[in-house]
């Protein structure tokens, strides 16, 4: 259960107290999501989802985060919306942490996509890119190519334990990716952490993005790297070319991709897969004991590391 914070029953109403959104019929709190502790409200009005902010969320980076599902939303994209209070305000405090309240979503996650799904999702994210065009608030990306060197460090003296000749392999993929990683594609707001189960549909279309807790300022193809790595291979490890095809085309055709975003593809996949395999890492590497959420493979990431590196064109990805 991620709920790291409880909140007493007599704080929670004196907290809806300062909105208009009805009366308290039920809350709960909701398994999903690792970094926030959220609950299911159910009031007079409607249906809501309240977020505490945990430690590992900074707190300066709240209005960035709010303001820019608010701004996204404003321009057509489905995600929730924080609702303000009767001061006008996005963020208040419960239980001793930052907390707000944000709209309740329909649909689901689906958990094993297929090439309709990467389409919507194609056509989303470029969606998505276009309607942060012009958001004013900046964040600067924590986990991108220059983050990735003290991640590895805090992992490299035990990385062997997870796989034999994982730390040589690291040290020199991290080499080769600071020496060419591109710095002059066009850049925007990204999502950073697209993964399937932050993305909701009805049926086979998209009904809504959440979780933007990892939105930042960034490369925006990168964001497209992101998604290759997240929705186009299968379990056994294997790329699915025809749903990396549905993704990259629906996204091409909303915001077309130039030729120095095309030919980088590649190299934005292996920084993506090296992103994430660090994280992974780390955290394989330092769970607690006890601890509820179980930590991911990083094995998964470097298969798929292995496999971009192995390109030289966007075409592997169904572009040309």
């Amino acid at each position: 259960m991620a709920v790291y914070t409880e909140v007493d029953d007599d704080e929670l109403e004196a907290f809806l107290a300062t909105y208009d959104i009805g009366e308290l019929r039920s809350y709960k709190g909701i398994a999903e999501g690792v970094e926030n502790s959220n609950f299911l409200l159910h009031t007079t009005a409607g249906t809501y989802l309240l977020t505490l902010y945990e430690k590992r969320v900074a707190p300066e980076d709240l209005p960035f985060f709010l303001g820019l599902m608010n701004h996204v939303a404003s321009k057509g994209i489905a995600c929730p919306v924080p609702i303000r209070d009767r001061k006008g305000e996005m963020l208040g405090t419960l239980a001793g942490r930052p907390a707000a309240i944000v709209s309740f979503l329909e649909g689901l996650s689906v958990r094993k996509p297929q090439p309709k799904h990467c389409a919507e999702l194609g056509a989303g994210l470029a969606r998505f890119h276009l309607a942060g065009a012009d958001f004013p608030l900046r964040r600067a990306n924590a986990l991108t190519v220059s983050g990735w060197h003290p991640l590895f460090e805090a992992s490299r003296a035990r990385a062997d334990e997870v796989s034999r000749g994982l730390a040589a392999e690291l040290a020199d993929e991290l080499s080769a990716l600071e020496a060419s990683w591109p710095h002059d594609l066009p850049q925007g707001v990204i999502h950073a952490d697209l993964f399937p189960d932050n993305v909701f549909f009805i049926g086979e279309h998209l009904s809504g993005v959440i979780d933007f807790y990892f939105a930042c300022n960034d490369t925006l193809a990168y964001d497209l790297a992101i998604c290759l790595n997240a929705w186009c291979f299968e379990h056994d490890g294997s790329f699915n070319i025809t749903k990396a095809r549905a993704l990259t085309q629906a996204y091409n055709q909303v915001r077309p991709l130039d030729a120095a975003e095309l030919a980088a593809l590649p190299l934005l996949a292996r920084g993506s897969a090296m992103r994430f395999l660090l994280t992974r890492l780390y955290d394989w590497l330092h769970h607690p004991p006890g601890a509820l959420v179980k930590p991911k493979n990083p094995l998964e990431y470097l298969k798929r590391l292995r496999f971009h590196r192995s390109l030289s064109s966007p075409a592997a990805y169904g572009l040309d």
